[in-house]
């Protein structure tokens, strides 16, 4: 194995391993307990979920876009020609 592998090799290692340690550290396993003054409200149904995970920011985006488009000013074309 060459000297480039190697060195490519440990640094593959060293990402995937920071990566595991940060997401163990980071798991739900310690949002058990809950704080004081925790008030969790009702979870959301699917059609909620859907309409606030998908719907919602796909209407944002067409709404954006649709303003972009009137509004743009290189696609009017100059009469005086």
């Amino acid at each position: 194995m060459s000297n480039k592998v190697k060195k490519n090799a440990l640094r593959a290692g060293t990402v995937t391993a920071g990566t595991a340690l940060m997401l163990l550290m980071s798991s739900p396993a310690f949002a058990l307990t809950r704080d004081d003054g925790d008030d969790p409200g009702p979870g959301l149904n699917v059609a909620q979920t859907l309409g606030l995970y998908v719907a919602a920011p796909i209407v944002i985006f067409l709404i954006i876009a649709g303003l972009v488009i009137l509004t743009d000013k290189s696609r009017k074309t100059n009469s005086q020609g």
